[in-house]
């Protein structure tokens, strides 16, 4: 869960476009069809300009559906055409599900250095706070000579772009990224007085609702295998990815265990809370029981 876990830093691919609502669909559906994003012919299949098709191809990498060129076991739950889950992305639980795994694959270093550590020390931020923070993190890490930042403002734009409503905006196509219903970032109505930076905050309280099998789906990816028991603080960290505040996670830690009795527990004794699974459970089992 923690940043200094990202052995490597990587930015930009993104061709300064935030993801589109059916790129992944179109991207899934491209690499099934055994085409290659290199190809000339690639922003006639795809129906995009050659920017566009660079960006499909980064997005879909970038929230880990695909391994060595192919499709996933996740891509292929989610956007088969034909018995996937949601291949055009209506649910929100799939918004959550591809939220969380653009954060936990660390393919797009932003994301997981964003929304859990810079989440920890700040609610309110400017952009210029979040390019200094990341300038931190790669000093930190020894990566500093790697550090861009005119690549890192860019990313940073499109990350805003993601997440937040457009405040002007000029057409509908303003409102076509696929993030942006979850409604996890806002901007604020008000500049900083001191240099007019527009100013943003993590939409805690007014997101949307958080599928509590989507969270536990998230626990399992991110704990290790044998591990039954879930401390608080790492709920507490997958919280903050789910915008979530210390009393929602024990409210959803409690909710899951109600739910799930015969799987799972959960605790707080003299002051120390964790879940305990007292049965295994499996990610796409997690899955299924949302979907079916």
């Amino acid at each position: 869960m923690e940043s200094n876990n990202i052995i490597k830093f990587t930015f930009s691919g993104h061709e300064s476009f935030a993801c589109k609502t059916l790129w992944l669909k179109k991207g899934y559906d491209y690499i099934k069809g055994k085409k290659d994003f290199n190809s000339p012919e690639a922003v006639v299949h795809l129906g995009v300009g050659k920017n566009m098709v660079s960006s499909i191809r980064f997005w879909y990498k970038a929230f880990g559906l695909s391994k060595d060129a192919e499709t996933n076991r996740i891509a292929d739950y989610i956007f088969n055409s034909e018995d996937g889950k949601d291949p055009f992305v209506e649910d929100l639980g799939t918004l959550w599900l591809l939220h969380f795994l653009l954060i936990h694959t660390k393919e797009a270093s932003l994301y997981n250095l964003f929304f859990t550590e810079f989440h920890k020390e700040r609610h309110e931020f400017d952009r210029s706070q979040i390019a200094s923070f990341v300038k931190r993190k790669m000093i930190e890490a020894g990566k500093d000579n790697l550090f861009n930042e005119n690549t890192i403002k860019k990313d940073i734009g499109v990350l805003l772009q993601n997440y937040c409503l457009p405040r002007n905006p000029q057409s509908n196509e303003d409102f076509s990224t696929l993030l942006m219903d979850l409604d996890l970032l806002r901007q604020m109505d008000k500049k900083d007085n001191v240099n007019s930076r527009e100013r943003y905050f993590f939409n805690v309280e007014g997101k949307r609702q958080v599928v509590p099998e989507i969270f536990l789906f998230a626990i399992l990816m991110a704990k290790e295998e044998e591990d039954n028991s879930i401390p608080y603080d790492m709920l507490q960290e997958l919280g903050l990815i789910f915008g979530m505040d210390n009393l929602e996670v024990i409210e959803m830690s409690k909710s899951l265990a109600d739910k799930y009795c015969d799987s799972l527990s959960y605790s707080d004794v003299a002051g120390i809370r964790q879940l305990q699974f007292i049965k295994q459970m499996k990610p796409k089992q997690v899955l299924d029981m949302y979907y079916e």
